[in-house]
Formats: C-alpha cells, structure tokens, sequence
C-alpha cells in the first residue's frame, strides 16, 4: 500500500530565527494552503517547532481537528554559525559536496539524515496520508533523497509556500511538485 507524504515549505515569514513569525502576507498564504489542502484527506501534521512553520499549517489543522506533532528535526538546517558575505555560493557547494561542513553547520547528508529519519518514522505510523511541514533547504535535502535529480536549482526555485507531493510505494518513489503560485 502506498504512503502519501505532502511536503510542505512555510508561508513568508518575517525572519530566519526560530521564533520569527508569519508575515501578514504569510498570514493569507497560511489560508491558501488551508484552501488547498480542504479537499485532501490529510491524517496527520508533522511540522518543524519553528514558528513559521506551524503557523503556517496552523489554519489547516484547526480546520480538519488535527493536533500538530512536532519533530525538532524538521528544524531549518545551520549552513553556519558565522556571516558568509557569499553564503549563496557556499549553500551551493553543498549541494555538489554532500560532506561539506562549514564552520559551525552541518553538511547536507547530516541534514539529509535527519530528515529522512522522520520520514522513516512517518512510513511506520498508521496514517496513510501525512503532511510535513518545514523548511527550504531542509525539504530539497529530503526530496534529493527520492529523486537525486533535486538539486540546487530546484531548491532557487522554491516559493514561500511551496508544496511537493511524494507517493511511496513497494519499490517506487514518485516526486511531483504540487504548488503553482
């Protein structure tokens, strides 16, 4: 039987640190997903602790009756703990060297790890329908894992909020971007 995963990256926030909030524009991005998730049989929310994260499934779980679960490792990943002038460079490099740690960070595969070790615990769970929701980097990292045709790219690409579909199965993975603004 297969798991359906809905990977969620969260609405405009006002800033990067875990008690930044949703923008007021994050706010009526939250409600779009709300809308958009209305017809789908959702059974359970795992969400990163950060703020706008859960704020940004928020709206939906209210609507449906679900509690929240959160996982600290749906966190955003530390790509370093010092100022890089050219940190867009270096957020790259990591894509092309999964061991690559920065001073204070972690690599892309620790991150990777921690991600699909969620996922793993999702996969065991009785609900056959999750949705997760975390962040930017974070969700490329986890859906390189499915489809190592993800990348850098695909991460540049990315919307605040942002929706991918993966559909696993016995000896399948289906990846598939879901959210068009």
């Amino acid at each position: 039987m297969n798991k359906v995963l809905y990977v969620v990256r969260h609405c405009q926030a006002s800033g990067q640190q875990p008690d930044a909030p949703l923008t007021k524009e994050g706010k009526v991005q939250a409600k779009l997903l709300a809308d958009f998730f209305s017809r789908i049989q959702i059974e359970r929310i795992v969400s990163s602790p950060f703020v706008r994260a859960y704020q940004s499934i928020t709206p939906l779980a209210e609507n449906l009756g679900i509690t929240i679960d959160f996982d600290d490792r749906l966190r955003e990943r530390v790509l370093s703990t010092i100022m890089l002038p050219d940190w867009l460079e270096q957020l790259r490099q990591t894509f092309d060297d999964f061991d690559l740690c920065l001073m204070g960070g972690e690599s892309s595969r620790t991150a990777m790890q921690r991600a699909v070790a969620v996922v793993d615990e999702i996969l065991l769970h009785d609900a056959k329908v999750t949705l997760i929701v975390t962040h930017g980097n974070l969700m490329t990292l986890l859906l390189k894992y499915f489809n190592e045709q993800i990348g850098f790219a695909e991460w540049q690409s990315l919307t605040n909020p942002d929706i991918y579909n993966v559909v696993i199965g016995k000896g399948h993975v289906e990846v598939k971007r879901i959210w068009h603004e």
